[in-house]
Formats: C-alpha cells, sequence, structure tokens
C-alpha cells in the first residue's frame, strides 16, 4: 500500500513514517519546509503547502497514493486566538483539509484525518462518544479542527476521523518536555488540576493508525493511551517522579514543589480549554483494533529515550 503522510516534520506524523517503514509500505512524507531530517532513508519527501489547492491536487496526482494520513495542522492553541493568526489557522486546519480530502475524493484514496477533543465543549464527566455530533468547541483551535471533520466527511467517502488528547512524543514541544525543563528551572510550580483526560504517546498512536489505514472500519474514534483518568497534575506529578527514578533528583520533591490549582487560578492561558478531555474508546475495541498500552507505561518509554539509557 502506498501511504502519503502530511506533517511529518512534526511529532506524530515522523513517527507514523517510521511505523510505514518498519512494516515495508511505500511511504511520501510532506511538509512545509523544504527538506525534513529524521525521516526513514525509505521514504521520499515532497515540500507541500496545503493551503494551495493547486499545489495539493498536483501533488496527491503525481503520487497517487492508496490512503492519506493527514497530520499537518495548526497547532499552536494560544497563538491561535490571536487577531493575527486567525486567518492562517482556518487556512491550514479548515481550508488545507478540505484541500486535500477534495482531491483523495478524486483519485479514490482513503483519507485519516487527525482530530481532537476540543471540537467537543469539555463540560461533565462523561467520556465523549466518538459519534457524538454535540459539537461546541471552544475555542480557534477547536473550531477550526472541527471544520477540517466536516470537510472531510463531505468529499470522502472512505474516510477515518480520529481524536486524541495530551499528545507527546519525540519531536516538536510536548508537556512532558515542558514539565522537565521548567522543573530544571524553578523550584516550585503550578499545575491545573481540574482538567481531566489522558495523554496519548505517538508512537503507540502511530502503530494504531497505521492499522486502521489498512482497514475497511471507516468513521469516527477515540484514542488515547489506557489507564485511570488524570489530570495535568497528576501527569506532571509522574513525569518528576519516574525523572527521580532514573536518577535525576534534582526533580526531587525535597528540591521542587508541585502546586495543584484550578485553571482559573492559574490564568494564564488565551484560549479556552475543556475540563473533561475523557474519550470513549470502545469503538476501537467493537472494530478489532488493538487499545493502547498504559500511559504510565508509554511515559516511561519515553523518558528512557529522552534521556537515552545509559542514563536511567
Amino acid at each position: 500500500m502506498k501511504i502519503f503522510v502530511t506533517g511529518v516534520a512534526g511529532q506524530l506524523g515522523n513517527d507514523i513514517l517510521k511505523v510505514l517503514d518498519r512494516r515495508g509500505d511505500i511511504a511520501v512524507g510532506s511538509d512545509i519546509v523544504e527538506t525534513c531530517e529524521n525521516i526513514p532513508t525509505s521514504a521520499s519527501y515532497v515540500a507541500l503547502d496545503i493551503t494551495d489547492a493547486d499545489q495539493v491536487r498536483n501533488t496527491l496526482l503525481e503520487h497517487k497514493p492508496d490512503a492519506i494520513i493527514h497530520c499537518a495542522a495548526w497547532t499552536a492553541v494560544d497563538a491561535a486566538e490571536d487577531e493575527e493568526n486567525r486567518e492562517m489557522v482556518y487556512a491550514i486546519n479548515a481550508g488545507g483539509t478540505e484541500n486535500i480530502a477534495v482531491v483523495a475524493r478524486e483519485i479514490g484514496a482513503k483519507m485519516l484525518y487527525i482530530s481532537t477533543d476540543y471540537v467537543f465543549d469539555g463540560e461533565g464527566t462523561k467520556p465523549w462518544d466518538p459519534d457524538d455530533k454535540n459539537y461546541n468547541p471552544l475555542c480557534v483551535y477547536g473550531d477550526s479542527k472541527l471544520k477540517g471533520e466536516l470537510a472531510v466527511a463531505e468529499n470522502v467517502e472512505k474516510f477515518f476521523v480520529t481524536r486524541i488528547s495530551w499528545v507527546f512524543g519525540a519531536n516538536g514541544n510536548n508537556f512532558v518536555k515542558t514539565m522537565l525543563n521548567v522543573g530544571e528551572r524553578f523550584d516550585t510550580l503550578k499545575v491545573v488540576d481540574d482538567q481531566i483526560g489522558l495523554p496519548t504517546y505517538t508512537p503507540d498512536l502511530s502503530e494504531l493508525l497505521v492499522d486502521m489505514i489498512k482497514s475497511d472500519k471507516y468513521g469516527y474514534y477515540h484514542v488515547s493511551n489506557e489507564g485511570d483518568y488524570i489530570s495535568w497534575y497528576d501527569f506532571a506529578k509522574e513525569i518528576f517522579k519516574v525523572a527521580c527514578e532514573m536518577g535525576h533528583s534534582n526533580y526531587s520533591p525535597e528540591r521542587l514543589t508541585v502546586n495543584a490549582v484550578s485553571t482559573e487560578e492559574y490564568g494564564v492561558s488565551k484560549a479556552k480549554r475543556p475540563f473533561n478531555s475523557r474519550l470513549d474508546k470502545s469503538k476501537l475495541v467493537k472494530n478489532g483494533f488493538k487499545l493502547l498500552p498504559d500511559w504510565k507505561d508509554a511515559l516511561r518509554r519515553y523518558m528512557e529515550e529522552y534521556y537515552g539509557t545509559d542514563n536511567c
């Protein structure tokens, strides 16, 4: 199978290429940069501006993939709220997705679109059903991703919409890296404890997404790693605990104090975040897909890679 992956300079797209390489699939990666490092030598690469409809059409017609995994997106949630950025946010997340979806339909390719729990308002405590259509995004990022979802559903017959939460992986910025960096610089931190969900580790997610795109179990899915639901505060505490167990005593409770605060008390973010990021993943099991490993196991594997096994 020939699979075209967008956004391969990012943490998820890059990991998907690695899975495709390991499984022996033909992969073409794309991103807006002219050259992209850290992609498998077996994969082709093409620079692509997804907001340019003609460029998207010409590129996809040239490569004629059997399937497209669309990871490229504007993901800077707070920056998306700035007036000067909004046009570009929608051009990428909504318009760019529509450009790809239109050509996917033309060439008969499957399409898998990466979306987010931010399409919901995050109210209540019940896990969100993947087929729930009570969308009510709270911020520009969530609204732009929802418009991308609608563009896929309206244009592609064989599509997957996969919503994920709290993503972390080797490439790019993420919460784990942020906590390790600020924990090194400061001796007291504030982390919110009223936003609840589960992390998603990109190497684990990538395995599932490749399984998904090779199937005909089309529709909407929710994915995260398994385990008991946690807050960002819980996540931060586990990050520092694992770091200490790996020999990094500067993150010990004796040096570093982590205080749990409400979102209101934290009071910095421009964009409103959902309080309830719980995702119902039962549809994965129903359709024969394997659930991801426990998030604590995923975090430890990430930290081993982050520090290098010699430091563990």
